[in-house]
């Protein structure tokens, strides 16, 4: 990336950053959204009572875990179809 580009970008994000800040009540609307997107098995251990690093850290994992069955599909699938 040119120099020109990177500090258009880097304007271009700062200046986003502050026009778009976000209140505490956002966020903590946002991580109860995202938390009810987890199974009933994570918000039952207590994530629903946890901080919000717990709440993000159970929906990396949860991602992680829904990556992992993609790819065992896939492998599936591709045994079945040869």
């Amino acid at each position: 990336m040119s120099s020109s580009r990177r500090s258009r970008a880097r304007r271009a994000g700062s200046s986003l950053s502050s026009s778009r800040s976000i209140s505490e009540d956002q966020i903590s609307e946002l991580l109860s959204k995202l938390q009810a997107l987890l199974p009933e098995s994570q918000t039952r251990n207590g994530a629903h009572r946890g901080s919000a690093a717990r709440v993000l850290q159970d929906t990396c994992s949860y991602i992680r875990s829904l990556h992992q069955e993609v790819d065992n599909l896939s492998e599936t699938l591709v045994a079945v179809c040869d």
